[in-house]
C-alpha cells in the first residue's frame, strides 16, 4: 500500500528510528514497534489487509476526526496510535468514507499523526 504523510515531521517520525524515539521520549521499544506497524502498512496490498489484523485494533474515529481511523502502535497497553485516512486513486479522501464499502479497493493511506489516545 502507498503511504502519504500529512507533513514532513510526521513522515520523519514514522520512518526514522531516531525521530520515533524522540516522539516517544526515548523509548526505543515503542519506536521499533511504530516502524514495524508502518512496515505492515506498506506491505499490505489494500487496507482490508490491515483491518483484519486484530492486534492493530483498526477503528474509526468520531466527532471532529470523522473520516479518520486509528490503529494501535503497541496494543491497548500503550496509549499511542496512528491516525490515518484512506485515499482514492487521486489521493483525495473518500466522502462519505464508508470503510465497509471501500476496504477492498483502498491502496493509498494518509498518515495524519502519531498521538496519544485522547490527547
Amino acid at each position: 500500500m502507498k503511504l502519504t504523510y500529512s507533513d514532513k515531521k510526521v513522515e520523519k517520525q514514522c520512518t526514522s528510528l531516531k525521530e520515533a524515539q524522540k516522539l516517544f521520549g526515548g523509548n526505543k521499544m515503542l519506536a521499533i514497534k511504530l516502524l514495524d506497524v508502518i512496515n505492515r502498512l506498506e506491505s499490505a496490498t489494500i487496507i482490508k489487509d490491515i483491518i483484519v489484523q486484530p492486534a492493530l485494533r483498526f477503528h474509526n474515529l468520531k466527532g471532529r476526526d470523522e473520516g479518520y481511523f486509528a490503529i494501535d502502535v503497541k496494543g491497548k497497553q500503550e496509549p499511542w496510535r496512528i491516525i490515518l485516512r484512506p485515499l482514492d486513486e487521486d489521493e483525495k479522501p473518500f466522502e462519505p468514507c464508508n470503510i465497509d464499502e471501500i476496504a477492498g479497493i483502498v491502496q493509498i493511506v494518509e498518515i495524519r499523526k502519531v498521538s496519544k489516545h485522547y490527547e
